[in-house]
């Protein structure tokens, strides 16, 4: 039974989010984009050179801080656990196929929150969405749906992915001439090092704290009508709401900006900003939370989290070579081929990895 002093505590977690969202989008980061799982491991894709689309290039430190803050206060909790082995191709898998849905939309659940709270109403088609691949993916587990049970694994498989943002922070400051770093675009837009790293830490360690997902949250209340972690998901949307619109009246950077075109980093086709999101979802649920959710538990010492992470990744190095992702402009046919694929290829491993009664 949740406590009230821990739904208190997830909502004062889920402001902090939400505001800093809107500091780092001040301090230079994309508009409506303090915070992108999806966004963020793509330019991190491109900046060691998995891929070459030249506006979208850079190590971003706030990935780096979610990894590292989480593992700290999963620590200090001693809820460092290093456990694996659980299905780990189809999680790669699923976590490509996520990474596919949310290129489509441009954006992860987060965003999506955080766009919302700009005004962006094509986030609204993507809420949408969201919601009915959560759904899709709920009726998988009511069935029975399962990747099988994680195994105790040796230390050095959950120290991993921390150890390769180390190398990733000292990549970033050090800046060697074999990175790429965008100069113009979405990837040239940044916050200091210092202040991204930061919100980071404090973002990682928090979420570590209250298992903050956007995708968990509407599974519970769908599933089980619980809705605490959805109160999380709700204050960071009032947070960046607020943000918005304080920042707006002080002239800075950001803002509530209310409408469809000409939104930042964004497109105005409605069905495959929902259908991106629908892929999402039911991936998200799949693997047993969103891609927020995932990093953070690969901090915390979860190789299978951490494979599906690397799929991600691997996600966005290919929509990028191969025109998948959608840009302003809107989507590609092949993205779209792309999405359907995937929606399939989920349903499939749904299906296959569920109980035969």
């Amino acid at each position: 039974m949740t406590t009230k002093r821990e739904h208190l505590f997830l909502i004062l977690a889920g402001l902090v989010v939400g505001a800093a969202s809107v500091v780092l989008v001040a301090l230079g980061n994309p508009v409506n984009m303090g915070f992108c799982i999806a966004c963020f491991l793509r330019d991190i894709a491109g900046g060691v050179g998995l891929h070459r689309a030249p506006i979208v290039q850079y190590i971003r430190p706030e990935i780096i801080g979610l990894v590292l803050g989480a593992m700290v206060m999963a620590l200090a909790g001693r809820e460092f656990k290093v456990r694996g082995g659980s299905s780990p191709m189809t999680r790669f898998v699923l976590g490509f196929c996520v990474m596919v849905g949310a290129l489509m939309f441009l954006g992860c659940p987060l965003r999506m929150v955080i766009r919302l709270g700009g005004g962006d109403g094509n986030a609204i088609l993507g809420l949408i969405g969201f919601i009915v691949g959560i759904f899709v993916g709920t009726l998988f587990l009511k069935k029975g749906f399962s990747l099988k049970k994680s195994q105790p694994q040796a230390m050095v498989e959950g120290l991993l992915m921390p150890a390769v943002n180390v190398a990733l922070l000292v990549l970033v400051i050090a800046a060697p001439a074999f990175l790429f770093f965008s100069t113009e675009g979405p990837g040239s837009m940044r916050a200091p090092i210092a202040a991204a790293l930061i919100a980071g830490l404090v973002v990682g360690a928090l979420a570590q704290r209250t298992r903050l997902c956007m995708a968990g949250g509407i599974r519970d209340a769908m599933m089980l009508r619980d809705f605490h972690l959805l109160m999380g998901f709700v204050a960071i949307f009032a947070a960046v709401l607020v943000g918005n619109l304080i920042v707006g009246g002080m002239g800075l950077r950001g803002g509530f900006t209310p409408g469809f075109a000409g939104q930042a980093v964004a497109h105005t086709d409605g069905l495959w900003n929902l259908l991106g999101m629908v892929l999402v979802g039911l991936g998200s649920v799949l693997l047993g939370g969103c891609p927020l959710r995932q990093l953070i538990l690969s901090g915390s010492g979860n190789s299978d989290s951490s494979v599906a992470v690397l799929g991600m990744v691997t996600g966005a190095a290919f929509c990028h070579n191969f025109g998948l992702a959608s840009s302003t402009d809107g989507p590609t046919l092949a993205g779209k081929i792309a999405v359907i694929i995937g929606l399939v290829v989920a349903c499939a491993i749904g299906g296959a990895n569920t109980k035969k009664v």
